[in-house]
Parts: C-alpha cells; structure tokens; sequence
C-alpha cells in the first residue's frame, strides 16, 4: 500500500451559471482528502464567476480569461496542476458519489490509469441513462476504435503522463489525448464503479458531423487506413440510433 496520492481536478466553464454550482459540490463534498480542485473560466459574462468565487476558500485556483476553445482552457488547467493524477470535470458533470475516488484509490497501487463507468444526466441533474458506450473489462489503446469507450470524465491519469491537448482537433482532441497516455500506460486499472455523471449535449453533439471527421484523422493517425474506414462505416450506420435516443435526454 502506497501514500495516498493527491488528484487534481480541473473544471473547465463559460456562461455556465446555471451548472457549476453542481459540478463544485461535487468535488468538494467528496470523502477523498487529497484534492486539488482548479476551475478555469472562459471569463464568462453571466454569474458563472461570482457562483464560483463563493466556494473560493476550498477551491485551490480560479482564473478567469479569454481562451482559444475548451481544449486550450483545459491545457491552462494542466499547466497549474500539481497533482499527481490529473481528472477533468466540466462545468455540468459531477462526480458520481461523494465517496467516489475514495472507492477509486482505496486499494491504491500507483497505475498509470484509473477508469470506470458514467451515468447520463439531462439539465436538471437526474440521471437518465447510462453511456453508449461501456467501458471494456482491460482497456488498452486499441479499444477506441469504436469511439470514446471510456469517458473524458470517468479517466483519471498520472499528470506526467499527460500530454497538452492538440488544438487542431478543436472539438475532438479529447479522444487523441486519452490514446496517447493509453500508449505510453503500463498500468490500466478498471475501477468497475460509476465515477462520474456525465451532462449530455456537449459540444461533440452539438456539432456531430464536424466531431465525426475531427475523429476519423485521429483514428487514422492512431489505427491507420484499413481499420479507420472500416470502423468508422459501423460508426455511422449506428449513428441515427444514437441520435433518437439521445434526443430524449433533456
């Protein structure tokens, strides 16, 4: 049994007044001690700040500042972290329970990767759904050829394994960012709990078509020609099903 290590936690927002009190209770209600919670604000023009400064004495660092996109707020997230995993909880997503990475690091054994499932919840916070997608039993980078297996916000990594997002996949360079700390893992450990609870309707789904051909580059950068268009023919024929039942999730 190792020491405990310490997760930094890094909320990304813009205009989300009416979603980051939830994502903030999230974090700080959990029974896990060993947090850094960092909140990365698109200088937003709604109350989205002032909500957040509310929290400000248990809230380790607030900026707010005109960014390039999601990914390059997140990568202002990572150049502060410290800690030594590194977890993103977007304004609208919660932890699952508060004793979530209690139960994620209990029997804590330093792997590379922690993952596990994630709910879908609509606007008001309740949960609808689980994900599409279910996370495999051993989770390697091979198993996104499917698409994104695991969620964004259900992957905990060692921050030295993390590389800065690339910003020419402005909607998609989560799916690039999670293959290449996969690639560089030894040890990949399912935590066969629920970590997080994902709001639907992001920016991926909102711009779908642009998302698809964001990730087709990825994966033929990651699996080549052969495997991509293969895959990616099951992707779509799939896609109308997705989108019926996801329109339900508001």
């Amino acid at each position: 049994m190792l020491e405990v290590p310490k997760i930094s936690i890094i909320t990304v927002v813009f205009n989300g007044e009416s979603l980051i009190e939830r994502t903030i209770k999230s974090v700080l209600e959990q029974t896990f001690a060993s947090i850094e919670y960092i909140i990365v604000d698109g200088l937003s023009n709604d109350g989205t700040l002032s909500i957040a400064k509310q929290y400000s004495s248990s809230i380790t660092k607030i900026i707010s500042e005109k960014d390039h996109g999601i990914y390059d707020a997140m990568n202002k997230g990572l150049k502060m972290a410290t800690g030594n995993y590194i977890l993103f909880l977007n304004a609208g997503d919660e932890l699952y329970a508060k004793d979530t990475l209690s139960k994620v690091f209990e029997n804590f054994i330093n792997a590379d990767v922690y993952y596990g499932n994630t709910a879908i919840t609509n606007n008001k916070g309740d949960v609808v759904a689980d994900r599409r997608l279910t996370p495999p039993l051993r989770l390697t980078w091979k198993s996104f050829k499917f698409g994104m297996c695991v969620s964004h916000q259900s992957f905990i990594a060692k921050r030295i394994l993390c590389d800065f997002y690339n910003l020419n996949y402005p909607i998609s360079s989560d799916i690039d960012w999670v293959i290449n700390i996969l690639k560089k893992s030894n040890t990949i450990i399912n935590s066969h709990i629920y970590i997080s609870k994902f709001l639907a309707g992001g920016t991926a789904y909102q711009n779908t078509h642009q998302a698809l051909w964001q990730r087709f580059k990825i994966m033929l950068k990651h699996y080549g020609y052969f495997y991509t268009l293969s895959n990616h023919v099951y992707i779509i024929l799939r896609y109308p099903i997705h989108k019926f039942t996801h329109k339900f999730m508001t």
